[in-house]
């Protein structure tokens, strides 16, 4: 038996002159939670509608579980959906809704009776049997959702931006619930979404998508912390990108000589003196210190020339050399006005290099 539960090799699909998928070549283990994420227009929609089947592929093949199902249909394929809009029928009670997959697959009355229960159970929301979806919450319609799309066990379960409708705070504590129920099953999992916060979070390991193409699959921390382009930097998280060229390499450092500053960060193997490079610092990771604090390495004066304050912390723009702004977080214990001198320091382990 495969370790994988998914393969999608060589998954091409085209609209026109626009290329949605482009050779997306991607293994999803067995009983993981991977999710799909970029901006709209990414793909990444596409790529899970070539998983269910309902579009063709101009090139590739879908193997589900060992078996190749690109010319097989949807409803043959074991798969379980949940959708953005949760896509309730409005005029069937809860228990119908769940049972639905099951009348389908005509399973006999006291069967489909047990499995709708189980998945009730399974959701916290026995006792809702006989209620309308428009007699419930945004959060608990999900949750007969993911029932639904859980009740006659399929192999994966697939999921469609399924939080969006719901408002923060909903989102978070679902996000949470979502990931449990996943563990619990065991059941492979491919999620979809825009939200950075949403992937980090529910994820086992993460495909950052941009146009059409895969950027780079991870671990949330992977992801986050090592981005291997500009783009997956700049999409994960907040990064401030600083561009220089190398003055010298040696012991395990580089040297950047960013307009007249000069700026350390750990070596890569490829680097050479003269390249131009691309580094990037997350705010959180900048400390920002009063002017007559002590100097160092990758210590630089500037104004601070923006505060904004988020609640749990201080969003600070720095002005540093001739040209440079930096963003900067922190927690707020020790503020700064705007117009105020101020030190930055950008530990070098915290800084990444990108040669793109």
């Amino acid at each position: 038996m495969s370790e994988y539960m998914i393969e999608l090799v060589n998954v091409t699909k085209r609209y026109g002159p626009i290329v949605a998928n482009d050779h997306i070549n991607l293994k999803i283990r067995r009983g993981e939670l991977l999710t799909l994420l970029g901006p709209s227009g990414c793909g990444k929609t596409t790529a899970l509608r070539c998983i269910t089947g309902y579009i063709t592929l101009d090139e590739g093949r879908v193997f589900i579980d060992g078996k190749d199902v690109t010319d097989l249909p949807t409803h043959k394929r074991e798969l379980g959906m949940v959708f953005q809009n949760f896509a309730l029928f409005p005029h069937m009670t809860v228990y119908e809704n769940v049972e639905f997959p099951l009348r389908i697959r005509n399973l006999s009355k006291g069967k489909r009776r047990e499995m709708v229960m189980e998945a009730l159970h399974l959701i916290r929301m026995e006792g809702y049997e006989d209620h309308y979806p428009r007699q419930l919450s945004g959060g608990q319609q999900q949750r007969v959702g993911l029932a639904r799309a859980l009740v006659y066990h399929p192999k994966v379960l697939l999921l469609d931006e399924p939080l969006s409708n719901l408002d923060a705070k909903l989102r978070e504590e679902m996000r949470f619930e979502i990931k449990e129920l996943q563990r619990r099953l065991g059941i492979t999992a491919v999620y979809v979404t825009h939200d950075q916060a949403e992937a980090l979070a529910l994820s086992d390991r993460v495909a950052v998508m941009n146009e059409g193409r895969i950027e780079q699959v991870g671990t949330p921390d992977e992801i986050y912390d090592r981005p291997r382009s500009k783009f997956v930097a700049d999409f994960i998280g907040l990064s401030n990108f600083i561009e220089g060229a190398i003055v010298s390499v040696g012991e395990g450092k580089a040297i950047l000589s960013v307009d007249d500053l000069r700026l350390t960060v750990p070596a890569l193997s490829e680097m050479q003196p003269g390249q131009t490079l691309l580094a990037f610092i997350r705010p959180n990771d900048i400390n920002l210190l009063p002017a007559a604090a002590e100097g160092g390495e990758n210590v630089f004066r500037g104004v601070v020339s923006k505060v904004t304050y988020l609640g749990d912390r201080i969003d600070y723009r720095i002005a540093v050399g001739r040209r440079l702004e930096l963003r900067v977080q922190t927690d707020g214990k020790v503020r700064f006005e705007r117009g105020e001198n101020v030190q930055v320091k950008l530990p070098v382990e915290r800084c990444k290099a990108i040669l793109e």
